[in-house]
């Protein structure tokens, strides 16, 4: 049973029984030290009956972490309270969470690196001894009272991890790094997805849909969604590689990947600052996109890709991208 926390209350929610996550380890795909490691940690903490050691996972969005969140939860054989570090505005709120866990439950905190540092400090003893400190009034009169907790296990997720602060980066007994997919994973979790959604599909359409879902599983069932509409409309009897490639060239998604914004982006950097350098505030400034969005949610990709390269002057885009858009590279 999973709880999400909305406004300090919690809802319950039940997963589909043919959801498009997977709910266990043994149906997960890809990450593959990240998951055994996983397994062994779990196991160790059930052999124990203990709760399993706080856990942080970090990585560009998509890559699974809510979904590792869900499956740590149902693996453990716990219940699942779901909540977001923005959601929690004040220290009374982690409190009014912490106080309803029961023994041996998974609390998941999503962006976890936009907690308010004060209610980041209150998370501290509860992580570490599993008690709340509390002060109670104001001025001389101000106590401090300290409620126990039952072990728990919190999970946190984060894009930042360099953005959370020591103190709470280090009380994570648990700490992994997920990366982007290859392209035979992401035909996987393509192919699973389609039988779940009774969507007929061979193997060259799911490759043309992983080779451009940005090595994230997030990316890849979306587009694979979308590529099932037009099959559907134009009532094409199976995706393969000509209906999946026309269907995305409609999206305006690109051989590698690349949407609108990160051709705006490369471009933007090509055309109106001769390629760079160029801050990254002047970037969302000139083509109207919030620089965190393009932090958090273009940039990976076009580094890992190698079209986009940081300096200590800003960014520059890389002989790669020039080719790709089939622009003469002069040099710097």
């Amino acid at each position: 049973m999973q709880e999400r926390i909305i406004g300090g209350q919690f809802q319950q929610e039940d997963a589909p029984l043919e959801s498009l996550r997977p709910q266990r380890l043994d149906d997960y795909i890809g990450q593959a030290d990240v998951k055994e490691n996983l397994r062994v940690y779990i196991q160790a903490a059930k052999m124990r009956q203990e709760a399993l050691d706080h856990v942080l996972l970090y990585g560009p969005p998509g890559l699974g972490k809510t979904t590792l969140a869900m499956i740590i939860a149902n693996e453990l054989g716990v219940r699942l309270r779901i909540t977001s570090g923005p959601a929690i505005e004040r220290t009374g709120d982690l409190a009014a969470i912490l106080t309803t866990l029961e023994p041996g439950d998974v609390l998941f905190i999503d962006e976890i690196h936009r907690l308010h540092r004060s209610v980041e400090e209150i998370l501290y003893s509860a992580m570490e001894d599993y008690a709340l400190d509390i002060v109670a009034g104001k001025g001389p009169t101000a106590r401090s009272v300290r409620i126990d907790l039952p072990p728990f296990t919190l999970v946190g997720a984060t894009t930042r991890a360099g953005s959370l602060s020591a103190p709470l980066r280090d009380r994570f007994g648990v700490v992994s790094h997920l990366n982007y997919y290859e392209i035979p994973d992401l035909q996987n979790i393509i192919q699973r997805a389609a039988s779940i959604l009774h969507v007929e599909l061979n193997a060259e359409g799911s490759y043309e849909i992983a080779a451009r879902s940005r090595g994230t599983p997030r990316v890849a069932t979306r587009l694979l969604k979308r590529v099932r509409d037009f099959a559907q409309v134009n009532f094409e009897p199976c995706i393969d590689g000509r209906v999946a490639c026309q269907s995305l060239e409609c999206i305006g998604i690109d051989e590698k990947g690349l949407d609108e914004v990160d051709h705006k982006l490369l471009r933007g950097i090509i055309e109106m600052f001769a390629g760079g350098p160029v801050g990254i505030d002047t970037i969302a400034a000139a083509i109207g996109e919030e620089a965190e969005t393009i932090e958090d949610v273009y940039e990976p990709y076009l580094l890992q890709i190698g079209f986009l390269q940081r300096t200590s002057r800003g960014r520059v885009v890389a002989e790669a991208a020039y080719s790709h858009f089939g622009i003469p590279f002069s040099g710097r």
